[in-house]
């Protein structure tokens, strides 16, 4: 086993700290990868706060991880030694199912979060980002251009694909008219792309003072979602809205602002229900409300690819990994731009 340190949640109530565990070797379709960089997740906090229920301690969370490859199994072809890799929410699936041959293991029933998930190698849960290194299948590490901010790229393996995968599954493009709801990590990215893929694109905040870089991100207008009258003035304008907000929320004022046959989709998992919305915002309209998860390998090595080619990242805060409590409170009072990277060289063993 490799002994590998990092730092954990050790129970919902008390601060990350220092901790040791073992990592498996590297198998025969492994590659270990020296972390670099690692992203803060809103979910990070959820799961180390056990607000979702689902959380076994101690541990170690982080899926949105960048680094150098330091180690390939003898059946590995697509890394060798001293590539940049990445890896996302997922180490492993089932590889079988229809979701798999689709190549859409996010919604595969057996799929294996890179965290507070059964590990099928060890039988122990999996342990994250916020560590030195990590060992991983080779068809779920993801290549990592050498020509942006590495730093910067590490979001994309979580914001990046949670809002790339549903704007190109409902096919945004030039000539639609797209919201994008919140501008946090998910939200900042959203806006990226769609100004990206040529759509024309609103943010709705509750904050004026998001109005600049908003615009600066890409957004051609910015409505402040708290006026009622600003937001009368989209009804039924637009083709699809991105709603990237975690909070329990009005989902209504956004439905009515879809034309027929429009399209809200969430992203944003609340640790408590949204209120119900009016079917009648549905039925009349045909319009639908829907979900999106994460995207499959296929589709976040094809984001990244997207990022390398049209120079995007994320806009992000770095931090030290001892920084990590601090990230966390500032987080639930949506203070950072866009996403906190803790810088892994700081982490000491």
């Amino acid at each position: 086993m490799l002994k590998s340190y990092g730092y954990a949640a050790y129970d919902p109530k008390t601060p990350l700290r220092s901790f040791h565990f073992e990592r498996r070797q590297p198998g025969p379709r492994d590659v270990r990868i020296e972390i670099q960089y690692c992203g803060v997740c809103h979910s990070d906090l959820h799961q180390a706060r056990d607000e979702w229920h689902g959380s076994t301690f101690p541990m170690v969370p982080g899926h949105e991880i960048v680094g150098k490859v330091v180690e390939v199994g003898a059946e590995v072809r697509a890394f060798k030694v001293g590539d940049l890799a990445g890896v996302g929410c997922m180490v492993d699936s089932c590889g079988v199912c229809p979701d798999c041959q689709d190549h859409q293991e996010q919604f595969c029933n057996q799929s294996v979060y890179t965290y507070n998930s059964p590990d099928k190698h060890t039988g122990k849960m999996t342990y994250g980002g916020y560590s030195n290194q990590i060992v991983v299948d080779q068809d779920f590490v993801l290549h990592v251009s050498d020509k942006l901010n590495l730093a910067a790229v590490a979001p994309l393996m979580c914001a990046g694909i949670t809002t790339y995968s549903p704007l190109r599954h409902w096919k945004v493009g030039k000539g639609d008219k797209i919201g994008i709801v919140g501008l946090g990590g998910l939200g900042h990215m959203g806006v990226k792309f769609a100004h990206a893929f040529g759509a024309e694109v609103v943010l709705f905040t509750t904050s004026p003072d998001k109005a600049a870089d908003a615009k600066r991100l890409g957004a051609h207008q910015v409505v402040i979602s708290k006026n009622a009258e600003d937001m009368a003035k989209h009804q039924q304008s637009f083709d699809f809205i991105l709603n990237t907000v975690a909070a329990p929320h009005d989902l209504d004022q956004y439905l009515a602002l879809l034309k027929r046959d429009g399209t809200m989709c969430l992203v944003g998992v609340p640790s408590e229900p949204h209120p119900s919305p009016n079917v009648g915002n549905l039925i009349f309209k045909r319009r639908a409300l829907a979900g999106s998860l994460i995207g499959g390998i296929k589709e976040t090595q094809e984001m990244l690819d997207f990022c390398a080619e049209h120079n995007i990242v994320s806009d992000i805060e770095l931090i030290p990994m001892e920084g990590i409590n601090d990230a966390y409170e500032r987080m639930l009072k949506s203070d950072v731009k866009y996403r906190f990277v803790i810088d892994m060289a700081t982490l000491k063993a």
